[in-house]
């Protein structure tokens, strides 16, 4: 997690420093979206070039004693791409001031673009002649951090992804619709589980859905480019850019084609695709019904006509467009507004078609605030064609309105913990009743382990600390650099209430620890022989619940203990004279009181995974007790067709599924509501200062 969080800085760092740099180019803040992602492609596929780079050399083959050289067929097979030389980004960075960077730029480009076929004319180029050489060479620098070498994982995947977000949050190409959110694409593409085929998405955008199918394989230990073949449509041609570039700095490649979805089908894959996944625009108003009133993509006929000829809603075309391409195996799962599911008249009649032919499977309710560009809430669709028998007159509800995470002011996410635990409700209903088990046991191992962070853990350099005992160091050290003018003051001076409230706090924050790392010790012994079945799993969640409260007790003994230590030291200062005196370390303990303040919230955040995890295991165990679907209020219900029908085939799952009893919040921390508050200003702040930099440029451009 506290890496995570690091990623997260940086991410937001790297954005920054690079919208700031938009200013010093003669670029719009839409013209310099292509270029800057350019650079971010670039660096991006450096990452995974040198991530399987020394894997692939140690077992390339040797003749001779010459061993074979690099190619990119190599990198291919790695998820990774093939970079010469001269456009990997190392060369770009350290290319010196006379040196001319655009022209280095463009060179590296049209290498992969030699290398590449699929990316012949994609990669932006002239674009950079526009920026100035000291710019680029600011640019370059920027997105190569020395810190991102330092961790593991596909950061730069996450950072390409997290650009993407940004440009569609400002709306700078298209107005931000070729980006679906990276929550909503994971949980579509781990709910159909495309795991080998032909995947389809009609409406491409970037191309996300085919990277989170990727991900799908490669989790399996499976080669992506060996099991699936991607084909996309794409109305923009820049977006198809976005696309292409996704695929490639992934490894992957696909067919994406510039079309009009709603008129033209060139894949021709009219029932021939194992999988489907969209997020088309919603409740477009402008499609010709004569054009399409004959087209064999619409199965149920058309969703109804108005004065205009046009078909009044755009939504149930997509929904039979997406049908229609499914084989008699095939899923879809796809983003869809809200309104559908319930629409009236003509769509409801569409909707009973579909809901008949027993092939809808899932429906997922998702809050407003997930999209970067529309705030409405919206539904997941889940369409299969083998469903089991046992389901085929049944949907699966689950209302997942109630689940986010606050990202922003503006935007919720899953964390990947929630998209779990939606997923298991979606395995119960499978029957994959093991994958639940796992997931609730991966929980208790995961708390177990935060719990020994706790006490001993390695941060991002590789060194060892140790959270809690190191904050119990700091207020220690504090409390020395305050001692040489303690020694000046007589005993009932007016800081003595406050000391003792100090040193009477310490010793009870010490024995909780012990006791703490006790009980981590003593769980940890028990589960090396923890049964996983579903009795033995409950019994370990209750057991483990006393852990949970120790570390929720601990956060509060910690942020009170420094709250202490701070109203000490102000005591001090204001009553004692202290600053006044020769025996006050002023720079020392200022010092000190940073550190003891770092260390806190080390401490904190790390005590608060403890809890964190046990809630998830709590959380799923409570509310499936026996390890099998069944019905509850306000979150999930199987619901039959004759409920479906009953309710105007409507299958919108919060009209099924109820409201959740309303839970009194045992958690409710004043202090995280103040941060969110906090997280608000600061984004009001910065639309302000935005906003001024706009006002202040019009009035220049108009002589005022």
């Amino acid at each position: 997690m506290a890496q995570l969080e690091h990623i997260e800085a940086i991410e937001k760092r790297l954005w920054s420093a690079a919208d700031t740099l938009r200013a010093n180019s003669n670029y719009a803040g839409n013209e310099y979206f292509l270029p800057v992602m350019g650079l971010v492609f670039l660096r991006h596929a450096y990452s995974r070039y040198l991530a399987v780079k020394d894997d692939i050399v140690a077992g390339l083959p040797k003749r001779g004693g010459k061993t074979r050289p690099l190619t990119k067929e190599d990198f291919s097979r790695r998820s990774a791409i093939f970079l010469q030389p001269k456009a990997q980004f190392d060369t770009l960075v350290t290319l010196p001031d006379s040196a001319d960077r655009a022209k280095a730029v463009i060179d590296a480009m049209e290498s992969i673009e030699t290398d590449y076929e699929s990316l012949r004319g994609v990669l932006p180029k002239s674009e950079y002649q526009e920026l100035d050489n000291s710019v680029l060479g600011q640019l370059l620098r920027t997105l190569n951090p020395e810190e991102l070498k330092r961790i593991s994982g596909d950061v730069f995947g996450r950072i390409y992804e997290y650009f993407l977000s940004q440009f569609a949050d400002q709306k700078a190409h298209d107005g931000g619709e070729f980006f679906t959110p990276v929550s909503l694409v994971s949980l579509i593409a781990n709910v159909i589980e495309p795991t080998g085929g032909t995947v389809l998405d009609p409406a491409c955008g970037s191309g996300g859905m085919f990277v989170q199918s990727a991900r799908v394989v490669e989790r399996r230990h499976e080669n992506p480019t060996e099991k699936l073949t991607f084909y996309g449509l794409e109305k923009n041609a820049t977006t198809i850019r976005l696309a292409r570039m996704n695929l490639a700095v992934h490894g992957l490649e696909g067919d994406i084609q510039r079309s009009i979805t709603y008129y033209e089908d060139p894949h021709e894959l009219l029932r021939k695709s194992d999988f489907v996944m969209a997020n088309p625009p919603f409740n477009v108003d402008e499609i010709d019904a004569d054009k399409v009133k004959s087209d064999p993509r619409l199965p149920f006929g058309l969703p109804g006509v108005n004065k205009k000829g046009k078909v009044g809603n755009g939504n149930y075309v997509w929904i039979s467009y997406f049908y229609s391409y499914l084989n008699e195996r095939g899923r879809a799962g796809f983003v869809m507004s809200s309104q559908a599911s319930s629409a009236g008249r003509d769509e409801a009649k569409v909707r009973r078609k579909l809901v008949e032919t027993g092939d809808v499977d899932i429906m997922i309710a998702i809050r407003s605030n997930f999209f970067y560009t529309r705030t409405v809430p919206c539904e997941l669709w889940f369409l299969n064609r083998a469903k089991p028998q046992a389901h085929r007159d049944k949907v699966l509800m689950i209302d997942a309105r109630n689940i986010y995470r606050k990202v922003t002011r503006k935007i919720y996410d899953f964390s990947p913990e929630q998209e779990q635990n939606i997923l298991s409700v979606v395995w119960l209903y499978r029957g994959e009743f093991q994958r639940y088990l796992d997931l609730v046991a991966g929980y208790c191992r995961r708390m177990l382990a935060e719990g020994a962070a706790c006490l001993t853990t390695h941060d991002d350099n590789g060194d060892t600390v140790g959270p809690l005992p190191d904050f119990i160091t700091s207020l220690a050290t504090l409390r020395d650099a305050v001692e040489p003018f303690l020694k000046t003051l007589a005993n009932d001076a007016a800081h003595a209430g406050a000391l003792k409230e100090l040193d009477d706090a310490v010793p009870m924050f010490k024995a909780d620890v012990d006791a703490f790392r006790k009980t981590v010790t003593e769980q940890q012994t028990a589960w090396e022989k923890q049964k996983t079945t579903n009795g033995e799993l409950k019994k370990a969640v209750d057991r483990l619940s006393p852990l949970a409260q120790m570390s929720r007790d601990l956060v509060k003994q910690a942020d009170l203990l420094y709250k202490l230590a701070c109203r000490f030291i102000e005591t001090c200062e204001r009553e004692c004279g202290a600053r006044d005196s020769a025996a006050w370390a002023n720079r020392e303990i200022t010092r000190a009181r940073k550190t003891a303040d770092e260390a806190r919230a080390l401490a904190v955040e790390q005590l608060k995974q403890v809890r964190y995890f046990w809630k998830q295991a709590h959380w799923l165990t409570e509310r499936f007790p026996d390890a099998e679907l069944r019905d509850v209020e306000g979150l999930v219900k199987l619901v039959d067709r004759a409920e479906i029908e009953a309710s105007d085939w409507s299958l919108t799952p919060g009209r099924c599924v109820g409201v959740a009893p309303e839970e009194e919040d045992e958690d409710f921390d004043f202090e995280e509501t103040l941060r969110d508050i906090h997280v608000e200003l600061e984004d009001l702040n910065a639309e302000a200062v935005q906003l001024a930099a706009t006002i202040k440029k019009n009035f220049e451009e108009l002589g005022v």
